[in-house]
């Protein structure tokens, strides 16, 4: 027998902070490629970098507040927590002009941001649990 299903909560908070996660790792890739043909592409990617570690932040924000006041699952959380440690190691390696793990690192942060989009904008649903009559 098919149980209806209640939607996990998480709110639209949650997804607008994860989508300007994203975003924001996006324009950090292409005001990168233009620190190699533009003169205005290190003032751009130094103000994407405060832009995108507030994102991060708010992130952090919007996963407790989904988690805590929201009932929904921990596991946003950790997921954030963990995002905004590879943001600082990420500014650290840029502000020490480590290249070499610099780009690296941001292609995984683009990569597991986009993959956190992708989950909290999927449905998710639960079996709502069963009424006794």
């Amino acid at each position: 027998m098919n149980r209806p299903s209640v939607a996990v909560p998480g709110g639209t908070f949650l997804k607008t902070a994860t989508a300007l996660q994203t975003l924001t790792l996006f324009f950090q890739s292409v005001t990168a490629g233009m620190l190699q043909t533009s003169s205005h592409g290190y003032l751009m990617h130094d103000i994407g970098s405060k832009v995108m570690y507030a994102a991060a932040m708010l992130y952090v924000l919007a996963a407790f507040l989904a988690w805590r006041p929201g009932g929904g699952s921990p596991r946003p959380v950790l997921y954030a927590t963990g995002f905004l440690l590879l943001a600082s190691a990420q500014v650290a390696l840029g502000v020490a002009h480590v290249s070499s793990l610099h780009v690296p690192l941001g292609v995984v942060m683009f990569a597991l941001s986009t993959l956190a989009l992708v989950r909290a904008l999927s449905p998710r649903l639960l079996p709502r649990p069963a009424v006794r009559s």
